[in-house]
């Protein structure tokens, strides 16, 4: 354009005089002109304003549209950089986010199962489909999920903090093992047509047990609190009062949210009172989460095996799986677990100080295992929907790209 070649000449005569006086000579010394062309003001200033605007800091031009998109583009958005810093998160803690979401389908899935179980350990009922009837009778639907806002919370926190302490232990027990014995447990249950030994049994099962003892501190006011919404109703019934006074105190509890249930306990009992039952819930978690883990990781090994799939982790093998760990583990666990609920809902119907008889755990005694048919099929169907779950979600997530 005019203005940006008159501009350019000025240059080029400024260069050539300059290049004349530091040389000292006068030959060939061309003058400068006194006076500019007079150029039209408003088109060519405004030619000259977009060359201006269109040149670029490395004397390029363009125009200045060109130059936003350039910049705007020239780096992710900050709606990219947040997701790929959420793909690298969710990557990192893949485990945890699997079990998250896992647990709160598996948990919402088969609640009403768990309501019954615990309604025919802690009351006589003629059986399963009379249990069901006389909740539906009395409380209707409702009844079936009273008290999920609890385990919502404490099972999908407790699997979580669970199967991480339980991949830590189990690779650092792995490694120990490695160390002093010669026998390198993952690649051994990583390598095709392997079967469960000794070592793999033993390495799943202590990091079980040290999973399943961690998790307790967390769990136990959940479950007491889960516990007490779900046989409230039947606690408010005088006739199933231990002693004539704790009718007021059993009422108290009844048709209460989760965080009013607590509240109610520590009014009663204190706030050690979230805690009652302790040493039966860290007994039954221990024993039951080290069974649990060596039941999934041995089924899993022995199903992918057979099943002549050289491929770990097929959604056959871990459907399987999951469903033989909670039958195993419950069949083993469920006297003990009994015994925590009677304990549980007995110290409800007490005020602080007062002495709660303990409850003996009896192995084989019909009335320890009442509920345990309806327990291990609500348990086969949470692990067996929460595993194939967690593997697929852990591999989905595992396959993210990183961009």
């Amino acid at each position: 354009m005019r203005a940006t070649a008159t501009l350019q000449s000025a240059d080029n005569a400024l260069l050539d005089d300059s290049s004349i006086s530091n040389n000292g000579s006068a030959a060939g010394h061309r003058r400068l002109p006194t006076t500019f062309p007079v150029m039209p003001q408003q088109n060519n200033s405004q030619e000259s304003s977009t060359s201006l605007k269109g040149t670029s800091r490395d004397g390029s031009s363009g125009s200045t549209g060109t130059n936003t998109n350039t910049l705007t583009n020239s780096g992710p958005s900050s709606d990219g950089q947040f997701w790929n810093s959420t793909q690298r998160l969710a990557k990192k803690y893949r485990t945890e986010v699997a079990a998250s979401a896992s647990s709160v389908l598996s948990t919402m899935s088969t609640f009403p199962l768990d309501s019954v179980k615990t309604r025919m350990q802690t009351y006589k009922y003629a059986g399963f489909v009379d249990c069901v009837k006389q909740t539906y009778h009395t409380e209707k639907l409702r009844g079936f999920f009273r008290g999920v806002t609890a385990p919502m919370l404490s099972i999908t926190a407790v699997r979580t903090v669970s199967f991480s302490i339980y991949q830590r232990s189990k690779y650092a027990y792995s490694d120990w093992v490695k160390r002093n014995f010669g026998f390198d447990v993952m690649s051994h249950v990583a390598s095709n047509n392997s079967l469960p030994n000794f070592w793999t049994v033993a390495t799943f099962g202590a990091a079980g047990a040290t999973a399943g003892s961690c998790i307790t501190l967390i769990a136990c006011p959940f479950e007491l609190t889960k516990l007490s919404a779900q046989v409230s109703v039947l606690m408010a019934d005088k006739k199933n009062c231990l002693k004539p006074g704790s009718h007021a105190i059993a009422a108290s509890y009844q048709n209460k949210g989760t965080l009013k249930t607590m509240g109610n306990i520590v009014k009663h009992r204190g706030l050690s009172g979230l805690y009652t039952g302790f040493g039966l819930h860290l007994t039954r978690d221990t024993l039951g989460t080290a069974m649990y883990f060596i039941t999934y990781e041995s089924s899993k090994q022995l199903l992918t095996t057979f099943g002549g799939n050289g491929a770990h982790n097929n959604p056959f093998a871990v459907l399987i799986a999951g469903g033989m760990c909670g039958i195993v583990s419950w069949a083993l666990i469920y006297p003990v677990d009994s015994a925590k609920s009677i304990y549980q809902r007995n110290s409800l119907m007490y005020s602080k100080g007062e002495k709660v008889e303990p409850v003996k755990i009896r192995f084989f005694q019909r009335n320890m295992y009442r509920g345990l048919g309806v327990s291990m099929a609500r348990s086969c169907a949470v692990n067996a929907v929460f595993f194939s779950s967690f593997e697929f979600l852990k591999k989905r997530i595992k396959a993210m790209e990183d961009h």
